[in-house]
């Protein structure tokens, strides 16, 4: 059964959504799919800082589109009260130029208010980007997910967190993170990572960068979730 969002200029629309993402990633699955480019094609600007889960989410699913498109299916999702995204203007990310100009009048305009004309004609200029970018992609690229387990219970996980996006590399994207019960008080972190495949080898990341000081001062071990080719 689809996944139904509505009227996301709303408040009570982008609470639902909120809600929703508070114990998920993404819209459907563990990697992005065009589910989150539906949802993401119905925002006309970020969300508000308030709503923590959209924010964080669509800041992840931004930076993956400049990166990379998206060909995972899903499992469908509706944004009702929102113009139409047909199949193909959810292919591939829009333009930094497009985006960009969609942004530039965040702090004129009433997040919660009703659609202006403004807003409605860079929804569709960003639909159109999306359309008009439908073959361009870049290949070599991998979306990872990790899950990364500390010591015990007494460890610091949001300086285990802090720690292991210390690492930097040529290549490699943090991208989302939450907190899960494993029993016992103790709680591991899943996290999401883009790769250059090129660059970025997952095992060096994990045997010589994570597991290894000073991080394995919070981080016991990492193992491999999900890994996808984008």
């Amino acid at each position: 059964m689809a996944v139904a969002f509505y009227d996301l200029t709303s408040a009570a629309g982008l609470k639902k959504v909120d809600d929703y993402l508070l114990s998920r990633s993404y819209i459907s699955g563990y990697q992005a799919s065009k589910d989150d480019l539906t949802v993401f094609a119905a925002f006309s600007r970020a969300p508000a800082a308030e709503y923590v889960n959209v924010s964080r989410w669509y800041t992840h699913i931004d930076a993956l589109l400049r990166i990379s498109g998206v060909e995972a299916e899903g499992c469908g999702v509706v944004v009702e009260g929102s113009a139409p995204i047909t199949k193909e203007a959810i292919a591939t990310p829009p333009s930094a130029d497009t985006k960009a100009a969609a942004d530039e009048d965040d702090d004129d305009v009433d997040l919660f208010g009703e659609e202006t004309e403004e807003e409605k004609k860079a929804a569709e200029e960003r639909a159109a980007a999306i359309k008009a970018s439908s073959k361009k992609k870049e290949s070599g690229k991998s979306s990872v997910l990790l899950d990364v387990k500390p010591w015990d219970d007494e460890t610091d996980m949001k300086k285990l967190e802090e720690a292991v996006r210390s690492v930097e590399m040529e290549g490699l994207f943090w991208g989302a993170s939450k907190l899960v019960p494993v029993g016992y008080g103790i709680k591991k972190m899943t996290i999401m990572l883009t790769i250059v495949d090129d660059l970025v080898s997952v095992d060096t990341l994990i045997e010589e960068r994570l597991t290894a000081e000073p991080i394995n001062e919070y981080v016991q071990s990492c193992d491999i979730v999900a890994f996808n080719k984008i």
